[in-house]
C-alpha cells in the first residue's frame, strides 16, 4: 500500500465532516467529480469501504469512522509542525499564550509579572480567540500555553487546575428574582439563556459561561429557533441583553467582580458547578518557557483569595 497524502486525508476529511459531496467540493474550491473520483481512489488504495453512497445521503462505514479520528490527529500533527518550526526558527521567539478575553479569573497581570521575572521567560505574546477555541490552538501549533475553562477537550494536552470559583447568574437589576440573595435553577425556569433554550422547570440547558461562542445551527443571518436567544459577540452586547431584561447569563465570579453595573445583579445558584480555570499545554512539550509559565501560573493561583461575603458570592455593588 503506497503511503497516504496530506492532501486525501484532507479531501476525505472534508466530505466525512459535511456527508454532502456537493458542499465537500465546495468547501475545498474543487469540482465535484474531481473529488469523487479522489475518494474511490483512495478507498482502493485503503482496500476498504470508508463512505456509503445513496442518492438520499452519504454515511461513514466504520473503517471511515477510524479515519476521521486519525486523518484529524494527523492533519493537527502537521500544521502544528509548520507552525511550531516557523516558531522555533524566529529570530525573536515568543510564549503564544492562547485563551479568551476575560477569561483568566482575573490572574493574568500577576502570572504574566511572575513569569517575567524568571531566567527561562520569553516575551510574551497573548493569542485571543473565543471559548472553546484554546484546545485546538495548542494542538495545531498556533499558541504553546493557554488559560482556559474545565471542561474541555484536553487530546493531546496536559493541563493543572489554578482556581476554582462559583458561577453567578446575571439578572436584570428589575428582575424580581434580584431581591434574593441566592437562587436554585428551578428558579430560572422560563428565562431565556445565551445561546440555549429556555430553562426547564427544575434544571437548565448544560451552563453556558459568559462568553459562549456561536450556536453553530445558526449560520450567519438566520434566526434562532422562539425562545432562543442570538449569541452575543461580546460581554458588552450580552450586559445589554441582561439588563434589558431579554436574558440571563451565567459568568464566574471573577466576570462579575470585574465588572460591576447598576443595572445587573449577579447571585449565586446553589446547584449550578464551579468554574475551574485551568492551564494547558502540549503534553509533547519541552520548552522551558511553557515550564516557566506554568509554574508562574500555579504560584500565582496558589495565592490568590478572592474576596466572598457571608453568602459566599464575591463582594461588589449587586452582588
Amino acid at each position: 500500500m503506497n503511503d497516504l497524502e496530506v492532501r486525501q486525508l484532507r479531501f476525505f476529511l472534508a466530505v466525512a465532516e459535511e456527508l454532502h459531496f456537493g458542499r465537500a467540493a465546495d468547501r475545498l474550491n474543487m469540482a465535484q467529480p474531481a473529488l469523487s473520483r479522489a475518494i474511490r481512489h483512495l478507498e482502493r488504495q485503503l482496500g476498504v469501504t470508508l463512505l456509503e453512497r445513496t442518492t438520499r445521503q452519504v454515511r461513514l462505514t466504520s473503517a471511515g469512522q477510524v479515519l476521521v479520528r486519525d486523518a484529524r490527529t494527523v492533519l493537527e500533527a502537521v500544521t502544528a509542525a509548520a507552525h511550531r518550526a516557523r516558531q522555533a526558527g524566529s529570530p525573536s521567539p515568543q510564549l503564544r499564550i492562547a485563551l479568551k478575553a476575560d477569561v483568566d479569573g482575573g490572574l493574568l497581570p500577576q502570572i504574566l509579572d511572575a513569569y517575567s521575572a524568571g531566567e527561562a521567560a520569553l516575551p510574551a505574546q497573548l493569542v485571543l480567540g473565543g471559548l472553546g477555541e484554546q484546545p485546538q490552538a495548542l494542538r495545531d501549533g498556533r499558541a504553546d500555553v493557554a488559560l482556559l475553562l474545565r471542561p474541555f477537550d484536553d487530546r493531546g494536552l496536559d493541563s493543572e487546575p489554578l482556581l476554582t470559583e462559583p458561577l453567578l447568574a446575571a439578572l436584570a437589576a428589575a428582575d424580581p428574582l434580584a431581591a434574593r440573595t441566592r437562587l436554585c435553577l428551578a428558579d430560572l425556569t422560563g428565562r431565556r439563556l445565551i445561546g440555549g433554550p429556555p430553562a426547564a422547570h427544575g434544571r437548565t440547558a448544560e451552563p453556558r459561561h459568559a462568553e459562549s461562542p456561536p450556536r453553530p445551527d445558526l449560520p450567519g443571518g438566520q434566526e434562532p429557533p422562539p425562545g432562543v436567544a442570538r449569541p452575543a459577540a461580546n460581554l458588552a452586547e450580552i450586559f445589554s441583553l441582561v439588563e434589558a431584561g431579554s436574558v440571563v447569563f451565567f459568568a464566574p465570579a471573577s466576570v462579575a467582580r470585574r465588572y460591576p453595573r447598576p443595572g445587573i445583579a449577579y447571585r449565586p445558584v446553589s446547584d449550578l458547578p464551579d468554574s475551574t480555570l485551568a492551564v494547558a499545554w502540549p503534553q509533547d512539550a519541552r520548552s522551558p518557557a511553557v515550564a516557566a509559565f506554568v509554574r508562574a501560573a500555579s504560584s500565582v493561583a496558589a495565592t490568590a483569595r478572592p474576596q466572598v461575603s457571608p453568602a459566599g458570592v464575591a463582594t461588589g455593588p449587586n452582588w
